[in-house]
């Protein structure tokens, strides 16, 4: 009996090793995934393009740190690029809001639970011609141009001898027309509005053209140390927006999109940006995620023009 039962288990055997050869033949052949780690592997971000310079120095750095690590970018509008994360066409993207219940109750339902972290507090810039001898805008002036009732000039100076007005932004669908789209409660822009195909063009855009106003994010002209926001700074200025709703007295103060007027809430066209990954595993989306939120990924957020997420910021007033 004892051989019996000893030529059946050698027989078993002899089974679990053909079909454990026989299942790595198949993986070997076919096309096997192998799940990134945190700080290894290959994954796609999607990234509105007001987020370009940012995201290019963060990715830089960590590629610079995990050698094992491949990240490539899909640089698209806001709106374009939630509709490719919610399809499982990317995994993680870089965005200026949160999804809604909606969409979370629809990745839940493919067993995806994606993951929400505040990276930066942004700014939306207005730059101006350097030539245009205004160099501030009343937030009721900046709401009318966006609804419509403002569309020369001359409506805001009747000296101004500019003629027609003219907003460029970045592309349709984009994050900063986005926000203003929320912000006023709009469902299409007037015709004195036009999108370029970069943030790049806008500022070429504004640099040739006296009566434009350009609409950027604030990180695409205050990194000193990033050659292209230093010559985009160089071309055009930035405008100083009121604060105040409902009164154009001349008395207001005007703040431009800097740091310490984004903390303490200043300037009025501010915004959050997010870092979304639905993996469904702790990954390299989840790796990025946490470099980004660490004092390595918000150091570079600082040097944007932005206000990091996690880490504070100090401001000193300097009285005369």
């Amino acid at each position: 009996m004892l051989t019996k039962i000893s030529t059946y288990t050698q027989c078993a055997l002899v089974i679990l090793i053909v079909c454990a050869l026989s299942l790595t033949s198949c993986n070997q052949g076919g096309k096997q995934k192998v799940l990134d780690t945190p700080t290894s592997g290959h994954i796609k971000v999607g990234i509105d393009d007001s987020y370009r310079l940012l995201m290019a120095a963060q990715l830089d750095l960590f590629m610079y740190f995990y050698k094992d690590s491949k990240i490539d970018t899909l640089i698209d509008s806001e709106s374009n690029i939630i509709k490719l994360f919610m399809k499982d066409s990317i995994e993680t993207m870089v965005v200026s809001r949160q999804l809604t219940k909606g969409q979370m109750d629809e990745l839940q339902s493919k067993s995806f639970n994606a993951r929400t972290t505040l990276l930066a507090h942004d700014a939306i810039a207005f730059v101006l011609n350097k030539d245009n001898k205004h160099s501030n805008l009343y937030y009721d002036q900046v709401r009318d141009i966006f609804l419509g009732k403002i569309k020369t000039w001359n409506q805001i100076d009747p000296k101004a001898g500019l003629g027609a007005l003219q907003m460029v932004f970045d592309r349709n669908g984009s994050a900063n027309i986005s926000y203003f789209k929320d912000k006023f409660k709009l469902t299409d822009f007037p015709s004195t509005f036009s999108a370029t195909k970069s943030n790049e063009e806008i500022i070429k855009y504004v640099e040739k053209n006296k009566n434009a106003i350009g609409i950027l994010s604030v990180n695409w002209i205050s990194d000193p140390a990033d050659s292209i926001s230093h010559n985009f700074l160089t071309r055009i200025k930035v405008a100083g927006i009121s604060t105040v709703e409902g009164s154009n007295t001349g008395s207001e103060e005007f703040y431009q999109p800097y740091q310490a007027y984004i903390v303490d809430g200043s300037y009025p066209f501010t915004r959050q940006i997010y870092f979304i990954d639905r993996q469904s595993y702790s990954g390299l989306g989840a790796g990025l995620s946490s470099f980004i939120a660490g004092e390595k990924g918000q150091t570079i957020i600082l040097r944007s023009g932005m206000v990091p997420a996690q880490a504070p910021i100090r401001i000193m007033e300097f009285k005369k």
